[in-house]
């Protein structure tokens, strides 16, 4: 099974070393790294590792916590994005899926975020969601101008992105692990602005609005 840690660790040679061994010991097989911030003596990582299946989150935990200086955010199951840079896999796929972009995009999300579900809104319906989203989708009270971190009052966290172009809102949530990160909300920016660029967005937003 795949796990995704959520570290903070001293910033100083060796500390990471040291969480690999644990890791290591415990049986884990780390296949992605990502340094989320570094500053103040301090690192925060996202670290996905392949574990046996049935291995408990707490034993990975305690183990890690033997390490000085480690700080465990969060452990939840994930699924890795297919390839070495996924986020580019994605992006192609999305451009080659024509009037399946919005469809493809919103599938393909919370596969790269680590997220549970994700779903494209109007003000009055779901447009599209992926598989493990609620029947019923509900947004914050407020549109943002721009894609912001949240979490509800339910504990559910969520990246909420308006799409103004499309009269759409983009919803992605996670409701096993931590809230996200900054960095993880600057991705999806990013993601976001190549697919309001594409020329089949608007058409594949009109595919779903007439089903």
């Amino acid at each position: 099974m795949l796990l995704r840690l959520r570290l903070t660790l001293p910033d100083r040679p060796g500390s990471l070393g040291q969480v690999t061994r644990v890791l290591g010991v415990a049986g884990a097989d780390i296949t992605q790294l990502t340094v989320l911030e570094r500053g103040g003596g301090r690192a925060v990582d996202d670290i996905t590792v392949f574990c046996p299946d049935g291995t408990p989150k707490e034993t990975l935990a305690k183990g890690l916590l033997t390490v000085q200086g480690v700080r465990v955010e969060a452990i939840w199951a994930t699924r890795e994005a297919a390839g070495t840079y996924p986020e580019l896999e994605i992006l192609k796929y999305i451009t080659t899926a024509g009037e399946r972009a919005l469809t493809t995009l919103i599938d393909s999300l919370p596969v790269l975020f680590s997220a549970d579900w994700a779903a494209a809104t109007t003000s009055e319906a779901t447009v599209y969601a992926s598989w493990r989203a609620p029947q019923e989708v509900v947004l914050p009270p407020e549109n943002p101008p721009r894609p912001v971190a949240t979490t509800m009052e339910d504990g559910l966290h969520i990246i909420h992105a308006p799409l103004p172009p499309l009269a759409l809102t983009l919803m992605l949530a996670r409701t096993d692990g931590p809230a996200f990160h900054r960095i993880e909300v600057h991705r999806l920016t990013r993601i976001l602005e190549i697919f309001l660029s594409l020329p089949a967005t608007e058409r594949s937003v009109a595919r779903q609005l007439r089903k």
